[in-house]
């Protein structure tokens, strides 16, 4: 099996050590505006649950630079977190800036999936950032849904980031994107191979209304969008029931 196919069998296998080490730059550059989707992101969450009010947050895909966990620790001391990720290189980056920040007794790590987690006690929040596009088809996009709807209390949050629209779809917001890795000093080359890399190694939802769609099969309601940037895209729902 060749590195690609892995990668699309197990969408995990691609934030292999190497990989990992260079998230916290990447990420930044892939997305103009990353810290501040991440700021709002816990503002949204802390607006919507009540400031200063305790809280147990399930953050799901966290590995990584953890920006979720300590820009929402920095906001709520009073929340705790719940960091589930597939990928260990990536989890151990997420923990190790965990600890720097001082909230490693404040956050759980977890590796794995959601469905590894019991069903039992449900979270009062959660987080999906950057993860529903590196997950290959429709099925699975509902799947990981699913599974964080199931470990939610009713009328619970979520926060949904993530890259939507084809990218091949869009070509004016293709090229602006390469043209922001030329920004960062990528050469024409660079810039090229980084957005094959993107096309042939991500599904994106392919509109904001195949991302609606996807949240209400989960069983989540009236998403709001609360943040934009080229193909990103972030939204707050919450989980129905009573």
């Amino acid at each position: 099996m060749t590195p690609n196919q892995t990668a699309a069998a197990d969408p995990a296998a691609k934030f292999d050590p190497s990989r990992a080490g260079e998230y916290e730059k990447q990420s930044r550059i892939a997305l103009a505006g990353y810290d501040a989707c991440h700021e709002l992101s816990a503002c949204m969450l802390a607006a919507t649950l009540g400031a200063g009010r305790a809280a147990e947050v399930l953050v799901v895909g966290a590995g990584g630079t953890a920006q979720e966990i300590v820009c929402a620790a920095r906001l709520e001391p009073a929340w705790r977190f719940t960091a589930v990720d597939p990928s260990a290189p990536m989890l151990d980056l997420a923990m190790a800036r965990v600890a720097q920040a001082g909230l490693a007794e404040r956050t759980h790590a977890v590796p794995g999936v959601v469905e590894d987690l019991p069903a039992t006690p449900r979270f009062d929040a959660a987080t999906l950032i950057g993860v529903l596009h590196h997950l290959p088809g429709d099925e699975a996009k509902r799947d990981i849904l699913r599974a964080i709807a199931a470990r939610l209390k009713p009328g619970a949050p979520l926060i949904l980031a993530g890259n939507y629209r084809a990218y091949a779809s869009e070509p004016l917001l293709l090229a602006a994107w390469g043209e922001r890795w030329r920004m960062q000093g990528a050469s024409a080359d660079e810039v090229q191979a980084k957005l094959g890399k993107i096309l042939q190694g991500a599904d994106p939802p392919h509109s904001e209304a195949a991302v609606q769609a996807l949240l209400a099969e989960a069983g989540f309601a009236a998403p709001q969008r609360f943040f934009g940037s080229l193909f990103w895209g972030a939204w707050l729902a919450r989980k129905q029931g009573s």
